[in-house]
């Protein structure tokens, strides 16, 4: 009898299960909750990343192309994507959905070749895997980033964000850290319907046509934008959000000035990116050296009011970016050439935790200048990018010849660390023509004169060519981060975008690339040492485990239906 009854008991324990089991799925279809307990919330959205999701009004599509066999870091990118997009498409009520695609899995070679070529149009930049063996490597073509379609518009997004000199792990920590950003600014640019206004400065001989057409095709993705000149007409900038003046080589007259001065004072962001000298490679070509000389911009007294001095020199740093030189070593008859680090092309890595250059690749710069902040009040000043620990600043004028090339460079020389080269300021400005204009001017109500700014915010470069493309003889176009002698991509790009979005973004996007995601990395040494040892403890420990837990068990019940049988 007790046994019968002990019998129907575990029956209706198990219908009692089963059917709480059922209840909990079939709420769980409608209901969806979600406990982030990591340390770091990697699985939790920003707030304005939701924000963003809730305002989708139409379908957006993630083509991925990371699918197919990869070693356990680009694994690991790939299990990061998916699961941050299928929280993404959770978090939109459906309207984001997305696919995996792996562009090499094509039988035909042509067929592949052909969508390799698609994707670098679109945007997407291959990576050359190499996977080692014990014995043995390989190396296979991938394309880790996505084409984001929305409407009728393709927008590309780089998954994997590539930094001269850093080892594997930690860029793949970097992109995994920065996909949220990643992912979040490029649903913002597809589903903005009134993009900032941004515009390039015209009328002091700044960079134009060929120089800049990599840039202005990147930012017309994203931005409305267009060429303005002043020509000291009050309200020309007034629709403005963002002036971006690239290299102007002649000066500003004082009408301009106060122009941009206002436009400052009333809100208007300017990113500057300006040369000191005449410095240019051009020079070279047709003469053996060249000396280069301070240029005349009437501006600097400006920059000093907001903040900042750009000096009267070239940075020459012993960190450099390589340039094919004829060396005096022959070959037969003929002349070696040689790629050797110019000095006057520093290449900078950046040290800043800013969401502006955090985890940026190198930066390419030519003939850049140092700078000096001023000790201005209510303006907050951040470098955000400097030259190397070795490095000088030469006076003007200073002569520039390949000749330099003839001896080593003596570290001696080199004794000026991290002088700088981007500046944040951040703050209330204060106007250059403060105390300086007549009370019937400052007075009057067309020009509304303004001698302090609301919060603002600009950035001041000193290298012009920091946003400057490369031409072919033949005309063809290279990309703006990319060298064609020494075949490297730089961060040049990503580093202007950055600008570009920290400027004129209110959303707070930006502050998604200081989130930290720490990767639990294995150490390899250790396992190629103990290989075995640790194979046996996965292999024959659970093995024990569910042996003990089964003679326990068994001990238990005996003891239980003992018991039951004395009673």
């Amino acid at each position: 009898m007790l046994k019968r009854s002990h019998k129907n008991q575990n029956i209706i324990n198990l219908l009692l299960t089963l059917a709480v089991i059922v209840v909990i799925n079939v709420l769980s279809y409608y209901i969806f909750a979600r406990i982030d307990l990591t340390a770091d919330k990697r699985y939790t959205l920003h707030k304005s990343t939701e924000q963003l999701l809730s305002k989708l009004k139409d379908q957006l599509f993630f083509k991925v192309y990371l699918e197919g066999d990869f070693p356990p870091g680009f694994r690991r990118l790939h299990d990061e994507t998916l699961e941050l997009l299928d929280e993404m498409r959770i978090k939109s009520n459906g309207k984001l959905d997305y696919a995996f695609i792996n562009p090499s899995a094509l039988p035909d070679e042509q067929q592949r070749n052909d969508l390799y070529k698609q994707l670098a149009q679109k945007g997407l930049f291959p990576t050359t895997l190499e996977e080692k063996g014990n014995d043995e490597s390989s190396q296979k073509i991938i394309f880790p980033g996505a084409i984001v379609t929305y409407n009728s518009l393709e927008l590309p997004v780089q998954l994997l964000k590539d930094q001269f000199g850093t080892p594997p792990e930690e860029m793949l920590n970097n992109s995994i850290r920065n996909l949220e950003y990643e992912l979040a600014s490029v649903i913002k640019k597809a589903t903005t319907k009134l993009p900032p206004q941004i515009a390039f400065l015209e009328g002091q001989n700044e960079l134009n046509g060929p120089a800049l057409s990599d840039i202005k095709k990147t930012l017309g993705k994203f931005y409305g934008l267009d060429s303005i000149r002043i020509d000291e007409k009050l309200d020309v900038l007034k629709r403005i959000q963002l002036l971006i003046v690239a290299k102007p080589d002649t000066a500003f007259s004082e009408k301009d000035k106060f122009i941009i001065d206002q436009y400052v004072m009333n809100g208007g962001k300017i990113l500057w990116c300006m040369d000191a000298t005449n410095a240019s490679m051009d020079s070279l070509a047709r003469l053996p050296e060249a000396m280069a000389l301070s240029k005349t911009l009437n501006i600097d007294d400006m920059l000093f009011r907001y903040g900042v001095r750009i000096n009267a020199d070239l940075i020459m740093d012993m960190q450099a970016v390589p340039i094919p030189v004829m060396t005096r070593n022959y070959m037969g008859n003929q002349p070696v050439q040689k790629m050797l680090p110019w000095p006057f092309f520093p290449m900078l890595f950046s040290t800043s935790s800013h969401p502006i250059v955090e985890n940026l690749n190198a930066i390419k710069t030519e003939f850049a200048s140092s700078m000096d902040t001023i000790n201005n009040s209510g303006v907050v000043k951040t470098v955000l990018l400097t030259s190397s620990k070795y490095s000088r600043a030469a006076q003007v004028p200073v002569r520039i010849s390949l000749d330099i090339f003839d001896s080593k460079p003596n570290p001696k020389f080199y004794n000026k660390s991290y002088l700088p080269v981007a500046v944040l300021l951040e703050g209330t400005f204060t106007s250059l023509y403060k105390n300086r204009i007549p009370a019937a001017l400052a007075s009057d109500t067309l020009i509304k004169y303004k001698e302090q700014s609301v919060p603002n915010k600009m950035i001041v470069i000193s290298d012009g060519d920091i946003l400057k493309n490369t031409t072919s003889k033949n005309g063809q176009v290279f990309p703006l981060e990319y060298d064609r002698y020494t075949n490297q991509f730089f961060g040049n790009k990503n580093l202007l975008l950055n600008m570009v979005d920290y400027l004129t973004d209110d959303s707070g996007l930006i502050s998604l690339r200081s989130k930290q995601i720490k990767l639990r990395l294995l150490d390899k040494n250790y396992i190629q040492a103990n290989t075995f040892n640790i194979q046996a403890i996965n292999v024959v420990l659970p093995l024990l485990l569910i042996l003990f837990l089964g003679i326990t068990k068994i001990m238990f019940r005996k003891k239980q239906y003992a018991r039951i049988a004395k009673k």
